[in-house]
């Protein structure tokens, strides 16, 4: 047997990636995982699987080979569940956090996603920021990240013109996502947003003046 690779992890008897790979439930693995090391809350797995369907369906039509950023991974959800529903699209799990980020990375090899799968460990603001990224994003999903226009201000930055970004929903009706201020980022409600979901769409690019230096959207939001 050849010796395990640097750092690899053995689950009774097998490197974490042969478990996951032998078996028809490593995302269920991978999440379990998550939730144990408490970067994912409680509640069963399948419950969190469930409720990232709302963007698989907000990603319905969403074109093969897109790029995906999902702001603030965190455990996987939705990202990791994205990926493993949708292996045409490129994903990048981002978040600031290194304990997150470790296990991510962990999982994505795991699973064997490295060569469609991105685990960025960045600030958003950062990213919004970088020529590399900055307007080349189709879509950018956002599941507890911030409140509204810190979401807006984070997401908008990356997307192209018709890109879109697709934010989970508390289930009460409120007016969180006013139209003018969306206008500030070049953000419009979408046509139509599955239940739970809100989805807005890039109709033009982001001024260059956003998004702000890190901290700065969530100490002072737009709106």
């Amino acid at each position: 047997m050849a010796p395990l690779p640097s750092g690899a992890i053995v689950v009774s008897g097998l490197t974490r990636r042969e478990a996951y790979m032998d078996s028809s439930t490593g995302l269920q693995m991978a999440l379990n995982r998550a939730r144990r090391l408490g970067v994912l809350g409680p509640g069963p797995i399948e419950d969190h699987i469930s409720h990232a369907g709302g963007f698989m369906a907000a990603l319905e039509e969403v074109p093969v080979g897109s790029v995906i950023v999902d702001l603030g991974s965190g455990g996987g959800i939705p990202g990791l569940v994205i990926a493993d529903a949708r292996p045409d699209l490129r994903l990048v799990l981002l978040d600031a956090l290194e304990r997150r980020v470790a296990l991510l990375e962990e999982a994505v090899e795991a699973l064997g996603w490295d060569d469609r799968v991105i685990v960025l460990h960045a600030r958003a603001e950062d990213v919004g920021r970088d020529p590399a990224w900055r307007g080349t994003v189709d879509a950018v999903t956002a599941r507890l990240f911030g409140p509204p226009a810190t979401v807006a201000e984070c997401a908008a930055p990356l997307l192209r013109i018709g890109g879109v970004l697709i934010v989970s929903e508390p289930p009460e009706q409120t007016d969180r996502w006013p139209i003018d201020g969306l206008a500030e980022f070049g953000l419009e409600p979408a046509d139509k947003s599955p239940a739970g979901m809100q989805v807005l769409r890039q109709v033009e690019l982001c001024p260059d003046k956003y998004p702000r230096r890190v901290g700065i959207p969530a100490k002072r939001p737009r709106f």
